[in-house]
C-alpha cells in the first residue's frame, strides 16, 4: 500500500504505478446485455463511484476479486506483479486524518494515453472505457509515462492459464478494463461485485449518462471528488470522503 499526502495526491504527486489491460472485441451495456455485434453507445458513460468512508485499510476484496477474474498470477513480489486496481493510503495533513482507496484506470473523457499512443493501440470505447489493443500495442510505454494516475504496467514476463476475457502477452502494455467483457455481457466489474458481496459497498458502478442510475443521481446530489480534476481529463471514476 502506498501513503501520500491528501494535498499531493489530489493534486499533483503521482502515486505508485499500476497495470492496464487490452482491449479486444469489447462493447458494452450494464442493465442488459447488449446484442452481439452491437458496438458500445455514446449514449452511455460507465464510471464508478468509491466511498472512502467504507473502505478499509486491510480489506482487498477488489484487488483479489480483480486478480481471479482477469487471471492475473500471484509471484508473490508486490512491486512487480501484475495488478490493476491496488489500494493507496492518502493522508490529510492538516487533521492527520487518514483514508484508503482503491485506484486504477480512470477512464477518462480524455484520456492522456490516447494522445500519446504512437499505434492507436491505446484507445477510448464510445462509452467511456479506455483500453489497449494488444494487437498494436508496440511496447513503447508513452501511455504509461503520460498517465497521471499510473494505472498502467508493462509484461515483461511470458504469460501462461490466461483468461479468454484478457489475453496477456508480453512486451504489451496493460491495465483495467472495468471488466468491459462483463459490462458488455450485462454484469457489473469484478471489483464492484465484490466489494458489495464480500466488502462494505463502497463501490457503485453505472452509467453517469442515466439520470436515473444510483450512481448519477449520487454524483449529482452528493459532494464527490476526482482525482488530478486539475487536469481536465474528466475521469470516470469519483470518489468521497477524500
Amino acid at each position: 500500500m502506498t501513503d501520500t499526502s491528501r494535498r499531493a495526491f489530489l493534486q499533483g504527486t503521482a502515486v505508485a504505478a499500476v497495470t492496464l489491460a487490452p482491449g479486444l472485441t469489447l462493447i458494452a451495456t450494464a442493465a442488459d446485455a447488449r446484442p452481439a455485434g452491437e458496438a458500445a453507445s455514446p449514449k452511455q458513460r460507465w464510471g464508478l463511484l468509491i466511498d472512502t468512508t467504507k473502505c478499509p485499510a486491510e480489506c482487498t476484496a477488489c484487488i483479489d476479486s480483480c486478480k481471479e477474474e482477469m487471471g492475473l498470477p500471484d509471484h508473490g513480489r508486490p512491486a512487480t506483479d501484475a495488478q490493476y486496481i491496488r489500494k493507496v493510503s492518502v493522508k490529510d495533513p492538516a487533521s492527520g486524518k487518514t483514508v484508503s482507496l482503491p485506484v486504477m484506470c480512470q477512464h477518462c473523457a480524455k484520456p492522456a494515453c490516447v494522445d500519446v499512443c504512437p499505434t492507436g493501440a491505446s484507445m477510448k470505447r464510445a462509452d467511456g472505457i479506455v483500453l489497449v489493443d494488444r494487437h498494436i500495442c508496440i511496447g513503447c510505454r508513452f501511455c504509461m509515462m503520460a498517465c497521471p494516475y499510473k494505472a498502467r504496467s508493462f509484461i515483461h514476463e511470458d504469460q501462461t492459464g490466461q483468461k479468454i476475457a484478457n489475453p496477456r502477452g508480453k512486451g504489451c502494455v496493460e491495465g483495467c478494463t472495468l471488466c468491459a467483457h462483463r459490462v458488455d455481457a450485462g454484469e457489473m466489474p469484478a471489483c464492484t461485485e465484490a466489494c458489495q458481496n464480500r466488502g462494505k459497498g463502497a463501490m457503485v458502478f453505472g452509467d453517469l449518462n442515466d439520470p436515473a442510475s444510483e450512481i448519477a443521481v449520487r454524483v449529482a446530489t452528493e459532494a464527490t471528488t476526482r482525482i488530478r480534476a486539475d487536469l481536465k481529463l474528466d475521469p470516470a471514476v469519483r470518489y468521497q470522503g477524500i
